[in-house]
């Protein structure tokens, strides 16, 4: 339950429900319906419509409930390009609301502001979204979570001024941010009155090009889904100082400052403010706020406390400091910190300041550990660039092109263009290099995507067509910013090259030999090396990269698997996990319990002797209990055609069903390392196999 769902309740209000009779009733019926709905544009035009109903009949609490799981299903589905509707929406109701029973103001701010940070931080994610609307959702964010509930913007004459250029103000007038800004808003580089492009889930017709990006695409440079990626503006939105006079929920704040917050707003907005102007290319205004940032007090709307400090070393080791970033690292990798993303976030960040810093043997294991995750992880997308550029900068080109070849796919559906254009960026980097090093006529398969055909492209082919997606996004980003940063960046990635000789890679498990990139069922990204020695997605086979005996990284990932039976215990368990780099928690029972993807799943020691491994599963997406009957079709079904896990349905006995299931191995006779780990991988793989079926049900 977000918190939202306290604030708005799935069957509470935030105000009282002036609509009432039939109309009411089939507002209630629709948005169950909706949220019963699995994630997609389906969903989201559903939630929108309801939304929008309940705006036209005065059904605040409906509006808030529709627009929330609307934010939540454009962040399960990594766009939070969309969120500036439904956010700018939601604070607009609360404003208006007429509230008799407030929620905690804790709880309300807090999850208000934690949405406006995703918001904001969309803008660096793609050129979609305007520099002038991330600094308005910015200043009312500041405003929102300031003590008087009215903090203006730092001034435009302090240290920062100028982080936004000027030409970021240009990208098309709206009536009403010109009306504010000729009113008199407050001073500060926030106060373009020209927010960009808003595309959410009404925008209709086809999109304006964006400059840089589509002139490319008419030149036959790029294809696949970035030949067009900026809808027009929508007029209309407004500014923090248009927001209206203060309500409750600025109220709420009067009894004491947010826990994080200093002068310019705390933790949450030094570090938005440093990142943007990072983004733009403003580094000592950047330095600056990383210090804010970097010593402010904690703040819950900043997010995981595991992650914070990746972030900010992606920034120090991006100005090149290195040692500064692996100092950030420290406590992350030293496994003080309760996340489930580390340590393989931490490691990917690592990877090039180990390299450049004199650790080459530590960033080659990092390298090996993580990807182990990161190539079976969705989310993970964006780290594939640094395991890309580890590969192309330690000398190991060839299994740069075997990564290359194995995740080539999932750039067509990029979580956004800022990943996208990294990841292209990265892979032209290994294709300069393995081309430099007498593999150009390697062949890599490209899948068809959209109109463009499926294709087996020689190195030098896949690095053109890489670069051009990589420099026509980068060139987007710089003509909303008015800066070249970005194009500057991505040409500094392709003009890099090995400065020492090649870094040996670990052993990439007990049977490889560290270029076998595979996984235990032979297709797809978690597929191993097919028959004949080939990686997945190549066409002719890719030398190996280490030297025969090579096996000093198996003592810094901690020695090599014993395969003598030992009896099952929670250690061998834990450790396994580890080895794949997973994050997890452990209760007090000995249940190790942690997410993948769509799937909850637990693995825990049962029987008399704790001598049988059971994984249970739970679906994240539950079904409401008008929907048993085809609850108990689906597991029927599924136990009929599979012979994992034994699944079965679970009454909550709140009106809502889970669809979980469990895979029982008797050890009685122990289980060897080695074992344990083909044990937990199939596990997890028919696990989250399944929680996908169930989130794909109609």
């Amino acid at each position: 339950m977000t918190g939202w769902d306290g604030l708005t309740g799935r069957d509470g209000v935030v105000g009282r429900d002036r609509t009432a009779g039939r109309e009411g009733q089939s507002l209630v019926e629709a948005l169950a319906d909706a949220r019963d709905q699995p994630d997609g544009p389906d969903r989201a035009a559903d939630l929108e419509r309801v939304a929008r109903h309940a705006d036209a009949l005065g059904d605040t609490a409906r509006s808030l409930q529709a627009r929330v799981e609307l934010i939540e299903t454009y962040l399960r589905q990594d766009e939070q390009w969309r969120l500036f509707d439904p956010v700018r929406h939601c604070l607009d109701t609360l404003d208006r609301a007429r509230v008799d029973e407030p929620p905690s103001p804790d709880d309300l701010v807090a999850t208000m502001r934690r949405y406006q940070r995703y918001a904001v931080e969309a803008m660096l994610g793609t050129p979609r979204v305007g520099l002038a609307q991330g600094w308005a959702m910015l200043d009312d964010l500041v405003r929102r979570s300031s003590p008087a509930g009215d903090r203006a913007p730092v001034p435009v004459d302090g240290p920062d001024a100028g982080t936004v250029p000027a030409a970021a103000a240009e990208t098309g007038p709206v009536a009403e941010l010109d009306a504010a800004a000729d009113a008199g808003p407050a001073p500060g580089p926030h106060t373009a009155n020209a927010p960009g492009p808003l595309p959410g889930p009404d925008t209709s017709g086809e999109p304006d090009p964006v400059p840089g990006l589509d002139t490319a695409a008419d030149a036959g440079l790029v294809s696949g889904p970035y030949t067009a990626s900026a809808p027009g503006p929508v007029p209309g939105l407004d500014t923090a100082a248009n927001a209206g006079p203060a309500t409750w929920l600025d109220k709420a704040t009067d009894a004491g400052p947010v826990p994080g917050l200093d002068e310019v707003g705390g933790q949450v907005v030094a570090g938005l403010r440093c990142r943007i102007a990072d983004h733009v290319g403003d580094e000592p205004a950047a330095r600056r706020w990383y210090e804010r940032w970097r010593t402010a007090e904690p703040d819950p709307a900043s997010g995981c406390v595991g992650c914070l400090p990746v972030r900010r070393a992606e920034l120090l080791a991006g100005w090149g400091d290195h040692r500064g970033a692996l100092a950030e690292l420290g406590p992350v990798l030293a496994g003080t910190v309760d996340c489930t993303d580390q340590p393989a976030a931490a490691l990917a960040v690592a990877l090039l300041p180990w390299l450049r810093s004199g650790e080459p043997h530590r960033a080659a294991a990092g390298h090996v550990r993580a990807y182990r995750r990161h190539r079976r992880e969705w989310s993970a997308f964006g780290y594939l660039a640094a395991h890309l550029r580890f590969c192309a900068l330690s000398g190991n080109p060839a299994r740069g092109l075997a990564v290359l070849a194995e995740q080539l796919p999932r750039l067509d559906r990029a979580p956004d263009d800022r990943r996208a254009m990294e990841f292209a960026a990265a892979g032209a980097l290994v294709c300069a290099v393995a081309a430099e090093a007498g593999l150009a006529a390697q062949r890599i398969h490209r899948p068809a995507y959209g109109t463009r055909p499926a294709a087996d492209l020689d190195v030098g082919a896949l690095g053109a067509d890489l670069l051009a997606v990589a420099t026509a996004l980068a060139g987007s980003f710089d003509a909303r910013n008015g800066t070249g940063h970005q194009s500057g960046r991505i040409a500094g990635w392709l003009a890099e090259r090995p400065t020492g000789p090649a870094v040996p890679l670990p052993a990439d498990g007990p049977d490889s030999d560290g270029s076998d990139i595979g996984g235990p069922d032979g297709d797809g990204p978690h597929g191993s090396r097919p028959a004949g020695g080939k990686p997945h997605g190549a066409t002719q086979d890719v030398p190996g990269d280490r030297a025969p005996g090579d096996d000093y990284g198996q003592d810094v990932l901690g020695g090599t698997s014993d395969v003598e039976p030992m009896p099952l215990s929670l250690s061998m368990i834990t450790a396994t996990l580890d080895s794949r780099g997973d994050g997890y928690a452990v209760d007090a029972t000995g249940t190790v319990l942690g997410r993948w993807g769509s799937a909850v799943i637990q693995f825990q020691r049962i029987g008399e002797r704790g001598d049988i491994l059971q994984a249970r599963v739970a679906a994240v997406r539950r079904l409401p209990a008008t929907r048993r009957a085809e609850a108990y079709r689906f597991c029927n079904a599924w136990n009929h055609d599979r012979l994992q896990p034994r699944a079965y349905v679970h009454d909550l006995g709140n009106g809502e069903l889970v669809l979980a299931g469990d895979v029982n191995t008797d050890l009685a006779y122990g289980v060897a390392p080695v074992q344990l780990a083909v044990l937990v991988d199939a596990a997890v793989t028919t696990a989250t196999a399944y929680a996908d079926a169930v989130a794909a049900l109609g």
